[in-house]
This record gives structure tokens, C-alpha cells and sequence, in this order.
């Protein structure tokens, strides 16, 4: 992809993200298409749908999914927001008098779902995104998670990567498919990390801890237990990652402390009730997640019960439905 000196800060950001996440884009004659981050992190074969090209006239970088995923989704999946198209803000009309923004309602009673209840409860501060000021240097790669079957064959890879900003860094993720010859920036198999682990764990019993992100995981290893997580973070968990658990004896879902951490823990629990003998939905006692948590000198004994969702989702032990795993 050659350089366009005209293209301004907005595609510098937005394509910088999607490259460290989805691999390089493939370059045409208007538009630049990357692999979507919404729908193109199921393991599954694709050929690039998000467009992405910029307009000089508007400082404005463009994006358009072809297969219709919503701009604002694409964006947070980059953990970017819609503001970052633009490459200045446009500027507000001094003749325009400042209205306080309206309150959004909250929802109460039969409108509201447990997970709803749950994030309603706990009252979690609006998203902030810290103001990082420019890159002063290259992406690095800081760990890469290598997912493999049971039989120990790689699937795929996760990388964990950050940019050296003015104030701080940014993080990003990519994830590649192993074809047996070379590496693929595509998604993969919808299988859980550590999943040769957890095979085990669930033919002997043992308790699973299932967590946001791999590095969490890892923390959990350290401190003696069995814990898996998804590809790719909130959002992603599907019931395909979920039948591999299926028959354990009792698992413990992390929630991370925000609102796509609880939804997230939700669609876990959801997909594992009635097949697994008992579920928690806990978090951690300080700061966000499970890392935070140990840092903070608690055991991983020590976590909390998430409101609704813990009360909701735990269940005494019981017969589980037979599956057939392939692969």
C-alpha cells in the first residue's frame, strides 16, 4: 500500500488500527478494504469487506463494511470512536449557546434485562478514552497467544501489541490463522486458549475460571487455577467457545468492571447454563479486572459477586447434555 501524502491524521489512526488488528488492507482504485473486526473474527474463510478511504475535501477518513456492520461498531472495536474520522473536530458556532446535555433516562422494571439491571445497579462512569496526543514511535508487539486443539496443533495467534503515544500507549490486538505452511492475518476457529488445559480440567473436575482476555488467563495459571477466554475480547465469546466446557463441574466467570465486561461475563454464563454443574459471576475486588485484582495484593479467592447476574446464573449441580466435540 503506497503512501498518500494527502491523507491526513484520521486515516493515519484508523488504518494504523486496523492493520495491528486484522492485518494489512489490499489497496484499489477508491477504496483500501481491510477483514471488518465485527464480522470477520469467526475463524472463517473471507475476503475483505471494510472499505476504508479518505476525503481531503471533509478531512475525513470514510468507512464502509459492505456487509453492512454499523461504523460506530467498527470503531469500537479499533478502541476508537467516531470523532477519530474526523482529522479536526469541526468548529462550533460561537453564536451557539451552550446547552447542558440531556440526561438519558434510566430504565426501570420489565424493560430492563438482568444484564441491564446488573450495569444499572453498579452505576459505571461514562466511557472515557484518555486524550494520548500523537505517536511518537512504532507499533511493537509486547506477547503473542498461540491457540491450539487438544492434540496440541496451532490454530491460530493473538498478538498483543502497543504505540508509543505522547502521553501513554495505546493497545491493539491482531490475530493470524496458521495454514500449516504460514501464517494467515485472517481470523480463526472459534476455540478457547489454553484449550488442551481445559480438556482436562473438565474430565477431572477441576474448576474453570473463564476470563476477558489472555492475559488474565495467564495471571490465573500463575496462581495455580484453569482458565480460558475467547479470541479477540468482549463481544466475541460464542457457543462454539462455550461446548468445550460443557460437563464442568463449576465455573467462575470473571466479569471485567465496565459495561462491556458485564455483558460480556452475561454471554458467557448464558451459554453454559443448564451445562455445567455450577456457575459464579464474580470481579474483581479492586481495579478492573482479574489483573488488576491480583496486583492488588487480593487472592484469587477474594473476588466479588457481580449483582443480578451472580444471583441469576448460579445453580446447584446437575446432569449436563451429552456433545460431541470434533476436531
Amino acid at each position: 500500500m503506497e503512501p498518500q501524502p494527502t491523507h491526513g491524521r484520521s486515516w493515519e489512526l484508523i488504518t494504523s488500527a486496523l492493520t495491528a488488528q486484522m492485518g494489512p488492507g489490499r489497496s484499489g482504485p477508491k477504496w483500501t478494504n481491510y477483514y471488518c473486526p465485527v464480522h470477520e473474527n469467526d475463524g472463517q474463510h473471507h475476503n475483505p469487506s471494510l472499505g476504508v478511504r479518505y476525503d481531503p475535501a471533509q478531512g475525513k477518513t470514510i468507512l464502509r463494511c459492505w456487509a453492512g456492520c454499523d461504523d460506530q461498531d467498527v470503531l469500537s472495536r479499533l478502541n476508537l470512536r467516531v470523532r477519530d474520522m474526523w482529522d479536526q473536530l469541526p468548529q462550533r458556532d460561537p453564536h451557539r449557546r451552550n446547552q447542558p446535555p440531556t440526561p438519558r433516562p434510566r430504565l426501570h422494571g420489565a424493560g430492563m434485562t438482568l444484564v441491564d439491571k446488573a450495569i444499572d445497579y453498579v452505576q459505571f462512569p461514562p466511557p472515557h478514552k484518555p486524550q494520548l496526543g500523537e505517536a511518537v514511535g512504532p507499533v511493537e508487539t509486547v506477547c503473542t497467544y498461540v491457540y491450539r486443539w487438544p492434540d496440541g496443533r496451532v490454530e491460530g495467534a493473538v498478538a498483543r501489541q502497543r504505540t508509543p503515544h505522547q502521553h501513554g500507549y495505546s493497545k491493539g490486538f491482531w490475530q493470524a490463522r496458521w495454514t500449516g505452511n504460514q501464517w494467515e492475518h485472517t481470523g480463526f476457529a472459534p476455540i478457547p486458549y489454553r484449550l488442551p488445559e481445559l480438556v482436562d480440567a473438565v474430565a477431572a473436575g477441576r474448576e474453570i475460571y473463564v476470563c476477558e482476555g489472555e492475559k488474565d488467563v495467564q495471571r490465573a495459571f500463575d496462581a495455580g487455577q484453569i482458565a480460558t477466554c475467547n479470541a479477540m475480547g468482549a463481544g466475541s465469546w460464542t457457543r462454539e467457545h462455550a461446548r468445550w466446557l460443557h460437563g464442568a463441574g463449576r465455573v467462575i466467570v470473571v466479569a471485567d468492571r465496565d459495561r462491556p465486561g458485564y455483558r460480556h461475563a452475561a454471554r458467557v454464563a448464558e451459554t453454559l447454563h443448564g451445562h455445567v454443574g455450577e456457575i459464579r459471576v464474580l470481579q474483581a475486588a479492586a481495579g478492573k479486572d482479574l489483573s488488576d485484582h491480583l496486583d492488588a495484593g487480593h487472592g484469587i479467592d477474594a473476588l466479588e459477586r457481580v449483582p443480578y447476574l451472580d444471583r441469576h446464573y448460579r445453580q446447584p449441580p446437575q446432569r449436563t447434555r451429552a456433545i460431541t466435540r470434533s476436531r
